[in-house]
């Protein structure tokens, strides 16, 4: 027996939506104006109905055509008024239309999929000529959304997150794990974290293809369509959740040849008569900061360094030839301190304290072979350097 179903907020009941969902499934109705939005709304919400556990929230029409279409994909038009209006085929241009919007031009949504500029253009075109309407105002260095693409954004929008949660789910319940991690680091991290983490990740998981960017400068995750992210310093991304792996200091470091032709500083304030080496990129000023491990003294040295240079790896020879005395983190090559190669100066004054964190989108459906490298990472990184200084 068909049920009639009181929907929330609304006074009078509305035809039951098993029995609209059954009538549209079963045959080709000539719908009127308010019948059809009727039908439509039923059927979006019963859907909804079933994926909210009978919470029965309202849905637009347009949700509810392509929820129907994907519920019974032989359904090809409906007739109204005589004339034949296509549904759309599947999410894959509503998925479309949102990648563009999100990137605000053809070009860079083009890049994000991976598919030509022409095929993402006729795609859109598509889809407008399928809904009737216009979504996207076009001028030559922007793109606009009409009051209908607005409305239907939001809808691809939260198509393109049950499309990625569906995929998620049935992955995640594979036996194999499989897919691909992007991830991206500082470049001094490449040899004595990334290699060792990525290679054991990899014994354990030969399916899952690794993609390393390497790069200094800070990366957009969501726009890069990077999954994980080794960063340094203080994490404020609010869009990122992220894990603290290590907490250490940097070393005042120097090597036995450069302190076999000159006498080690005592204090801070001697450093300015040494061969200094910086970690920057180019600036007028350079200054250390220090905090003597009684809690209470500090210093700051403003100094011209002998080098400057954003590389540590540069930086790391000049100290081993004993050219002069510089910074140096205790994850970038760590086993130069270990093997007394260098030595550190000035023990007892302490460098600022740095995090290494591991920061992912903030997204309950994370896809498995992330959320997998991310658990293993976290895991792995903290016995890479043993016991750091801090």
């Amino acid at each position: 027996m068909l049920e009639r179903v009181p929907l929330m907020g609304r006074k009078k009941p509305m035809l039951a939506p098993t029995e609209v969902l059954s009538s549209i499934l079963e045959k080709p109705l000539d719908f009127s104006r308010q019948s059809e939005r009727r039908a439509s709304r039923a059927v979006g919400d019963w859907i909804l109905y079933v994926a909210t556990g009978g919470r029965l929230p309202c849905c637009r029409p347009v949700a509810a055509v392509i929820c129907i279409r994907r519920l019974r994909p032989r359904i090809a038009s409906k007739v109204r008024g005589g004339r034949s209006v296509t549904v759309m085929k599947d999410l894959n241009t509503l998925l479309i239309f949102a990648k563009v919007v999100e990137a605000s031009s053809f070009s860079e949504g083009a890049r994000r999929l991976k598919m030509p500029i022409s095929s993402v253009s006729r795609r859109i075109a598509e889809l407008e000529n399928q809904l009737g309407v216009r979504l996207l105002d076009r001028s030559t260095h922007h793109l606009r959304l009409t009051d209908f693409g607005t409305e239907v954004f939001e809808l691809a929008r939260q198509a393109t997150e049950v499309s990625e949660a569906v995929d998620n789910v049935i992955s995640n319940r594979l036996p194999e794990v499989s897919g691909a991690v992007r991830l991206c680091a500082p470049p001094n991290l490449s040899d004595s974290l990334i290699v060792p983490v990525v290679g054991a990740f990899h014994q354990s998981y030969p399916n899952v293809e690794v993609k390393a960017f390497i790069t200094e400068r800070i990366v957009d995750q969501i726009a890069e369509d990077v999954d994980i992210a080794f960063k340094v310093g203080t994490f404020t991304d609010a869009t990122l959740a992220a894990r603290t792996l290590l907490t250490y200091r940097h070393q005042l470091v120097a090597s036995p040849k450069y302190l076999a032709r000159w006498p080690p500083p005592e204090s801070p304030r001697d450093l300015p008569a040494h061969r200094l080496f910086a970690f920057s990129f180019w600036k007028p000023d350079y200054c250390w900061s220090f905090v003597h491990v009684n809690g209470r003294d500090t210093e700051t040295v403003s100094f011209q360094p002998a080098i400057a240079m954003n590389d540590y790896t540069g930086l790391i020879v000049a100290l081993l030839e004993g050219c002069g005395i510089g910074e140096l983190p205790p994850i970038v090559q760590p086993d130069l301190v270990r093997s007394g190669q260098l030595v550190e100066i000035l023990p007892d004054w302490h460098l600022p304290v740095f995090d290494l964190t591991i920061a992912n989108l903030r997204d309950r459906y994370l896809p498995r072979q992330v959320r997998i490298f991310r658990d293993f990472a976290s895991k792995m990184v903290p016995g890479l350097f043993g016991t750091l200084p801090s």
